[in-house]
């Protein structure tokens, strides 16, 4: 997207918070998009929402300050994430925080049709599993995306794994796996 459509979807986005969270003490509202932070994947959006916290609190006083607005606002969240899921498909994650840092204390509601949530709400029997990857391997799933063979990171991941199972070299490395496993159970 442009920056001036991000920007203008940005100020709209920013006066709907302001009017479902009266008093609640937004301090930013950042649309995000691919290339902008690494968590953001291709096709998609995220918004994140910095909440005002006194200058120097500390770890303690910023959940506090998260935790007060989360109990204060807590049906209205999830009402904002699914209207927000309707209205802006592509908005796959909705994160609030406490100041500009990313790392602290937040509330992550992700619930895009793609979302880890989404699919177990559909029955579909999946592990969540973390990694941690390096540009060059981003850039690999990404491409899977952007060429239409996944629709995501995680089914660019589930896709890659299926091609190596269907290689042979696999199915006699699984056997042998199996015969160490014997082995060591032998010890």
């Amino acid at each position: 997207m442009e920056k001036r459509a991000i920007d203008h979807l940005q100020q709209l986005i920013e006066d709907e918070i302001k009017t479902r969270f009266p008093g609640a003490p937004v301090e930013r509202v950042m649309v995000l998009q691919y290339g902008d932070d690494p968590v953001v994947e291709p096709g998609e959006l995220a918004v994140r929402v910095s909440l005002a916290a006194a200058e120097g609190d500390g770890e303690e006083e910023r959940k506090k300050v998260l935790e007060d607005f989360h109990r204060s606002f807590d049906k209205e969240l999830h009402r904002f994430r699914e209207d927000l899921s309707q209205k802006l498909p592509e908005a796959r994650r909705l994160e609030f925080g406490v100041g500009e840092e990313r790392h602290g204390p937040h509330i992550m509601l992700n619930r895009g049709p793609g979302s880890f949530e989404a699919r177990a709400l559909a029955g579909a029997e999946l592990t969540p599993v973390m990694a941690r990857l390096g540009p060059m391997d981003l850039e690999t799933l990404d491409t899977l995306i952007t060429a239409g063979i996944a629709s995501n990171r995680a089914d660019a991941v589930r896709w890659s794994l299926a091609r190596i199972r269907e290689r042979p070299a696999y199915e006699r490395l699984r056997e042998r796996a199996k015969e160490i496993e014997e082995l060591k159970a032998q010890f």
